[in-house]
């Protein structure tokens, strides 16, 4: 019998993926249910106040009303009025927006009204005509005016051991007594996520106390639960379907107001209602990566070794919610350095709340440090990647425990030949081509490999194919496709016939899809469930066939029709033969991680190089080649996975060359709306980015050996990109994103 192949590691398509392009795949605003409404948000156009009245007239009386509902007529949601919070918020004190429940305006665009109506038309024209009227207060959205006023956040006064708490090893500022000693100051401004899907919900209520959400999330289970604690409900009567996520990059880890808006509205009108923000809603309404300042001091020796690091960040938060996220993280861990200090504070603005986005903090953190990392190699005179070896860790400092794998050294290797590294020159301007600068640049990532429990189902029908089944969502990394990988190789089947069904909550448990965690945890669900299935059919199978009986879990397949043994051509018994002596074959197995957690640190690791090009009159900036490298343990499918790094670096230059959300103070107002105005990278703007794993596995995180990829595919770019444009005209830009007028 022929030897199934091989399945993880290979560059396999998409198994969702001609759904996809061929406009096949339903997502959440696609939904056509019978009866469906359309729902519009009206917002509030001042920053701070209360409101003192709403004028729906003319709108109830437009053609095809069918209801405008504000904190004046809205039904009372049973969870807004019981204390205390939702832990499954990412806010550590405070709680999210409780919609159409108050007079309260605490930040600008917050909706006050919601318009249904019989068409999207009729519900926007409408929509036009609701006038708020309010009590304006004086607000405050800009950070650095606020600075003096910012604080520790409230889960580090509660818990000593909090991260976000002051951290120090050896003598705190040690740095200011350093013979050689950089001092600098840098800044990540406001950026908005804006995935190519908008976010979207279809709230239908199948009868007063159950309720179907058809929404844009990260994670079904964690809305199920958030929407269930609001109104009261089992967990069992609320079902959430993402089975399709057209991208969120952290946007939907959060269960946001303009949800509880559409619920609130399907429970008024008796109908299936759907809302989707416009592009616009986009900056106001579902967060951001915060506004952050940082500070980093660092001393060395003359011979290149880190003597003391300090660094200090402000990010903004709302006033309602305090969202904390870990941008000092890889300072305490990535470099050797015996004197270490950190603070972190929160500033609280009258603005919604931020939220994590792609590498989240540790992509903000990595800009200050990576930054500082050069700076530094500069003043020694020594080459980045050198000094960068000089004060390498082979255990985590922190944490004082040794790393589980960390082949970071590995990466150097393969980015620095990629890019070209040897042509790199310690002075600036030292390269040109025409009218052009070259310059070169690299910047280091890591993030936590980060394991959750996770449920699979298992079970073989009547055709020959095999189901598996996990509440588990996919955002765009190929979650189904390395799940199927993953499924084949246990079952020894072709990867054809077996079919991966994700995005619903009433399919076994699992977590977010987020934190680089989902084939970290749900990849050794999806293996144990399939031996437990594969055992189950041995065990059935060898009731009338001895030779199973004896037989290992891991020599058995299953291959054109038939259970079979390797190594043993007479041995099968037919799946019909299976079925009809079992009644059901499936089984649902759930995966935990062990304490391997406990005894190692376990990160991905990363690190960017950047060829960039200077035009010496005109200032514009052009990536002319990125190399990004990985560890991150066994690669399931190299074609995903490079999609993903290729993403995250794409996502990276738009990071340090466009991103920018401006805020005009004096209204507390977004200027930037729309894509002509906040401007994010396009084909032009990318390169062919090269793609390297190391593709070492890491057996203390998961059987599979996997670690993570999708934050570290965009921690470091941003540094790596400022870096490069410093090597070629030796200005250094310190506030992100780096424009040609900050170079010319």
């Amino acid at each position: 019998m022929k030897t199934p192949e091989k399945q993880i590691g290979a560059p396999m398509n998409r198994v969702d993926g001609r759904l996809k392009v061929t406009g096949a795949a339903t997502y959440s605003a696609e939904y056509q249910l019978p009866g469906i409404t359309y729902a519009v948000l009206v917002g509030s156009t001042v920053t701070k106040g209360r409101i003192t009245g709403v004028d729906t007239k003319a709108a109830e009386r437009a053609p095809g009303v069918l209801a405008v509902i504000t904190h004046f007529n809205s039904p009372k949601v049973p969870g807004f009025d019981t204390a205390g919070k939702d832990p499954s918020q990412p806010a550590t004190a405070g709680g999210p927006i409780k919609i159409f429940h108050d007079d309260k305006i605490r930040f600008n665009d917050q909706p006050i009204a919601i318009v249904v109506a019989d068409t999207l038309e009729r519900a926007r024209f409408a929509a036009g005509l609701v006038k708020g009227q309010y009590a304006p207060e004086k607000h405050q959205t800009n950070l650095e005016a606020n600075a003096s006023q910012a604080f520790l956040p409230t889960s580090a006064k509660k818990n000593p051991k909090s991260p976000m708490n002051d951290y120090q090893r050896g003598q705190a500022d040690a740095y200011k007594t350093g013979a050689i000693k950089l001092e600098q100051e840098y800044v990540i401004p406001t950026e908005v996520h804006h995935p190519m899907e908008l976010q979207a919900i279809t709230a239908h209520w199948e009868a007063p106390d159950r309720l179907t959400i058809y929404d844009k999330t990260q994670g079904t289970m964690a809305t199920r639960r958030d929407f269930a604690k609001e109104w009261g409900l089992p967990e069992e009567n609320v079902k959430v379907i993402a089975t399709f996520v057209g991208g969120a990059f952290g946007n939907a880890l959060h269960s946001w107001p303009h949800e509880s808006a559409a619920i609130i509205a399907a429970k008024v009108v008796n109908r299936p209602v759907k809302l989707m923000l416009t592009r616009e809603q986009m900056f106001t309404m579902v967060g951001y990566r915060p506004y952050t300042w940082q500070k980093i001091g660092m001393s060395a020796t003359a011979d290149g070794k880190i003597t003391a690091i300090t660094h200090e960040s402000i990010g903004q938060t709302s006033s309602f919610e305090e969202f904390t996220e870990s941008t000092l993280a890889q300072t305490r861990m990535m470099y050797a350095s015996p004197n270490l200090t950190t603070r972190y504070r929160l500033a609280a603005l009258d603005i919604n709340s931020p939220i994590w986005m792609r590498g989240p903090g540790e992509a903000t953190g990595a800009f200050a440090l990576e930054s500082a990392m050069d700076e530094m190699a500069h003043l020694l005179k020594l080459d980045p990647l050198e000094f960068r070896l000089r004060n390498y860790t082979d255990q985590d400092p922190e944490k004082e425990k040794p790393w589980s794998t960390k082949f970071l050294k590995e990466c150097y290797q393969l980015g620095a030949e990629r890019i070209g590294w040897n042509k790199r020159k310690l002075e600036p301007g030292s390269v040109r081509d025409g009218d052009w600068l070259v310059g070169y640049g690299m910047g280091v990532g890591t993030f936590g490999a980060h394991r959750g429990a996770a449920t699979v189902g298992a079970q073989l029908l009547a055709n020959g194919t095999v189901l598996l089944q996990c509440a588990t969502t996919d955002i765009g990394p190929g979650t189904g496709t390395a799940m199927t990988q993953i499924a084949a190789d246990t079952l020894g089947l072709d990867p054809q016939k077996i079919r991966f069904e994700l995005g619903n909550s009433s399919f076994p448990k699992a977590g977010t899809q987020g934190g680089s965690s989902t084939v970290n945890s749900v990849g050794p669900a999806t293996q144990q469930a399939c031996l437990a299935l594969k055992d189950k059919l041995r065990g059935l199978a060898a009731s009338g066939n001895a030779t199973f009986a004896s037989a290992k879990t891991e020599d058995i397949n299953l291959a054109d029709g038939y259970l079979t043994l390797a190594g043993n051509a007479a041995a099968r018994v037919p799946y019909a033969d299976l079925l009809k002596q079992a009644g059901a074959t499936a089984v649902a197995v759930e995966a935990k991680p062990d304490d391997a957690g406990q005894k190692y640190s376990m990160y991905s690791f990363s690190v960017h190089f950047a060829e960039v090009r200077v035009h010496v009159l005109t200032g514009e900036v052009r990536v002319s080649k990125l190399v990004s490298c990985a560890d991150a343990g066994t690669i399931i499918n190299e074609k995903t996975a490079g999609n993903q790094m290729k993403g995250g670096a794409v996502g990276g230059i738009g990071m340090a060359l466009m991103e920018h959300a401006i805020i005009d103070d004096r209204f507390g107002r977004y200027v930037t709306k729309d894509f002509a105005d906040y401007h994010v990278p396009v084909h032009a703007d990318s390169p062919d980015v090269q793609v390297a794993f190391v593709n070492q596995p890491d057996f203390h995180v998961n059987a599979l050996g996997t670690k993570g990829i999708g934050e570290i595919a965009t921690i470091g770019v941003a540094p790596a990109i400022a870096n490069a444009v410093f090597n070629a005209t030796g200005k250094r830009v310190r506030e992100l994103p780096i424009t040609p007028d900050k170079l010319v």
